[in-house]
C-alpha cells in the first residue's frame, strides 16, 4: 500500500534535513579538523554519500527518497507523482533543507542564523552544476529502471565521484542549494548566486529526463 501524501511529504522533510545537516556538519567538522581546503572537501565528501546511501534506503521505500526538487519534477514528468505531490515536495524538502542547516549550526554552536558569502558563480560553475545534475538524474533513472535495490549505493557513490570532477562540487539539487546559501562555513553559496545554481540544475536534470525518454523509451518501468 502506497503511504499517505502527508507520510510521504514527512519522510522528504525529514530526510532532506538529514542530508543537509550531513552536508553543513561535516564541512564544519572537516575544515575544523583539517585546516586544508582538500581534506576537508573529502571529509564532507566521504560524509555526504556514505549519509545518502543511508537516507536513501530508509526512506526510499516511504517517499522516494527524493530530496530534491529536480527529481521530484523528473518523476512528475515521467508520471509517477502527482502534480499536488509534487509541490508538497518541494516544499518540504526546501523546509527540510533550511531545518538542517539550523541544526548543523546548533550542533557546532555556532549562529543559527547566517548569510554565506561564499562565492559560487560563473558559467564554469553553471556548466559544472548542469553537468552533475544531469549525471545525478541519469544514474537515479538507469538505477530504478534495471537495479532498485542499488539506487541508494549508486547515487551515494556517483555524488562522491561528482564532488571531485565537478568544478563547484556538485550540489546538484536546488533545495540543497537554496539551504546553504543560510551557511557561512565551509559548504556555503552567496544567496545572489543560488539562481544561476537552480536553473542550471533544473537545465540538466530536464535534458537528462528528455534524453532517457528519447534514446531508452523501452527501458521505462
Amino acid at each position: 500500500m502506497t503511504p499517505s501524501l502527508r507520510v510521504r511529504v514527512a519522510a522528504e522533510g525529514l530526510g532532506t534535513c538529514l542530508l543537509l545537516a550531513t552536508v553543513v556538519g561535516s564541512g564544519i567538522m572537516g575544515q575544523r579538523l583539517a585546516h586544508d581546503d582538500a581534506l576537508a572537501l573529502l571529509a564532507n565528501t566521504i560524509a555526504t554519500g556514505a549519509g545518502l546511501v543511508a537516507y536513501i534506503t530508509v526512506f526510499g521505500p516511504i517517499s522516494g527518497a527524493h530530496f530534491n526538487p529536480a527529481v521530484s519534477l523528473v518523476e512528475r514528468l515521467h508520471g509517477r507523482l502527482r502534480t499536488t505531490d509534487l509541490v508538497a515536495y518541494v516544499a518540504a524538502q526546501l523546509m527540510g533543507g533550511v531545518a538542517g542547516v539550523l541544526v548543523a549550526h546548533a550542533m557546532f554552536g555556532l549562529p543559527i542564523f547566517q548569510q554565506s558569502v561564499h562565492v559560487r558563480t560563473g558559467v564554469g560553475q553553471w556548466i559544472a552544476e548542469g553537468v552533475a545534475t544531469f549525471g545525478l538524474v541519469t544514474v537515479i533513472l538507469g538505477s530504478a529502471t534495471r537495479n532498485p535495490e542499488r539506487t541508494p549505493m549508486l547515487v551515494g557513490l556517483y555524488i562522491v565521484a561528482a564532488y571531485w570532477f565537478t568544478a563547484s562540487t556538485s550540489f546538484a539539487n536546488p533545495a540543497v542549494t537554496l539551504a546553504r546559501s543560510l551557511t557561512d562555513t565551509f559548504s556555503g553559496i552567496r544567496p545572489i548566486d543560488v539562481p544561476g545554481f537552480a536553473l542550471a540544475q533544473i537545465a540538466g536534470a530536464l535534458v537528462a529526463a528528455g534524453l532517457w525518454r528519447v534514446a531508452f523509451a523501452g527501458e521505462q518501468r
